[in-house]
């Protein structure tokens, strides 16, 4: 007697849509899961990202780094002077320096980033170095950075409205 021909056929088809199935239902599985846990951006999607999204960058960057942006120099890729070899690219992004590119070195760990990369970095209120966590204003300008950084939040005018109030 046999099989009939038509039980192959049908059988491996139904298994293969029935494991593609399964598949999809894990992959919806996991993506509520990340999407409850807020975690969306880790996953890949086919969705086309807008050209510039908001998550990127805040519209109006932090005092503290606008202060850094004028601690920092921004020079030339090909005017660095490195004792031993220069870095080939950014840690951030991970492209390549090329010649003209507008960098920035930090004076206290020695680093250099693109320029664009640390200051997306800065603007979301970060004052360290993305590999090494050294402070990116220096040891000598800390001070000054402090007290710029202090007047020019305003602070100093909140505080100096009430400074003729006996008891404060």
């Amino acid at each position: 007697m046999g099989f009939p021909v038509g039980y192959t056929e049908v059988f491996l088809p139904k298994l293969f849509v029935h494991t593609l199935s399964f598949l999809g239902f894990i992959r919806n599985l996991i993506s509520a899961l990340f999407n409850f846990m807020g975690l969306t951006n880790f996953l890949e999607t086919d969705a086309v990202w807008p050209e510039n999204p908001t998550r990127t960058t805040p519209e109006h960057p932090p005092v503290s780094a606008l202060l850094i942006r004028e601690i920092l120099p921004v020079i030339k890729y090909e005017e660095l002077v490195v004792v031993g070899d220069p870095p080939e690219s950014c840690a951030v992004c991970l492209y390549e320096f090329e010649g003209g590119e507008e960098i920035r070195w930090l004076r206290n760990c020695r680093h250099v980033f693109h320029r664009a990369c640390l200051d997306r970095w800065m603007d979301h209120d970060k004052q360290t170095c993305p590999l090494c966590r050294t402070s990116f204003v220096p040891d000598e300008l800390q001070d000054e950075f402090n007290q710029r950084l202090w007047a020019a939040s305003g602070i100093a005018d909140f505080y100096g409205e009430y400074s003729s109030v006996p008891g404060l």
